[in-house]
């Protein structure tokens, strides 16, 4: 444990950061740049005390625990996180289960494509982040759980809507297979994860198609690139699908666009503007 590296550290990555970016209010008589030693406690569950002795080099060793707690309250990216528990003396393992933290410049970046639907999703298929367009295209998933906003179990599962499964997409079913066989993978890369595995469980519990999916061990196919979704709004609209994985957090960024002139960009253009709100439903 590099004690005094570890304190000079833990210091400069707290007075980067603005109690905004943490949601806590500035005040008006705040004297020191970023946090104050007691907020930087406070949101990693420890004490100011301890948390200060770590700054000033003299604190016994942190736990796993602790450091995961640091990492999460000053907002440490993957190589950030990896350099504290190196400094800890405490090489991190890998990663217990796939990562729903989405990195702000991806959030940002889906906010930026006002004329396309984008979505982030983690490696056990769950929607983690999306922009307002995939709200009004697909699902408004602000509305959903967690467990409702898992890709998967809502192709497996349901619920199917007016007969049609996932969002009425022509390719339901071979999504479901390709879903079924990145689940191997998933559950291979994080054997330890109860989410990982629980949901595998239920899957092959509740889906003799997923069971026989998943019994067959096949490998994943390569993506679609071009599929058509009921809407239940503007009816049929035909998108090209392209993925850009996040190889650091095991996630991807899923965007659906129509070719410039179409009717389907026409529809999404509509939907941009209809958002959310049902319309067929009387006021």
């Amino acid at each position: 444990m590099d004690r005094r590296e570890l304190a000079a550290f833990l210091r400069s990555r707290r007075e980067r950061i603005t109690p905004a970016d943490v949601g806590l209010p500035a005040g008006t008589r705040r004297r020191t740049p970023g946090l104050r030693r007691e907020e930087v406690a406070q949101l990693a569950f420890i004490s100011t005390e301890y948390y200060t002795r770590l700054e000033q080099a003299r604190a016994p060793r942190p736990s796993r625990e602790v450091l995961a707690g640091l990492a999460r309250a000053l907002r440490l990216a993957d190589a950030e996180r990896v350099h504290l528990h190196h400094l800890a003396g405490a090489p991190p393992g890998p990663a217990a289960g796939p990562s729903r933290e989405v990195r702000p410049s991806i959030a940002e970046l889906l906010r930026r494509l006002p004329h396309a639907a984008a979505i982030v999703v983690s490696a056990s298929y769950e929607v983690i982040a999306w922009n307002d367009l995939a709200a009004a295209f697909m699902e408004d998933f602000s509305a959903l759980s967690r467990r409702d906003r898992n890709l998967a179990r809502r192709a497996f599962l349901g619920p199917h809507r007016d007969g049609r499964r996932l969002y009425g997409v022509t390719d339901a079913d071979a999504f479901a297979r390709t879903a079924a066989e990145e689940l191997r993978a998933t559950a291979a890369r994080y054997p330890d994860d109860p989410e990982v595995t629980g949901l595998v469980a239920e899957l092959r519990s509740g889906s003799e198609e997923f069971a026989r999916l998943w019994d067959s061990h096949d490998v994943s196919t390569g993506p679609t690139l071009c599929k058509t979704f009921h809407h239940p709004l503007v009816g049929s609209i035909t998108v090209n699908c392209d993925s850009l994985d996040i190889a650091d957090r095991d996630q991807r960024v899923v965007i659906y666009t129509a070719d410039p002139g179409s009717p389907s960009e026409e529809a999404l253009k509509l939907l941009s503007v209809i958002g959310t709100q049902r319309m067929d439903v009387p006021s």
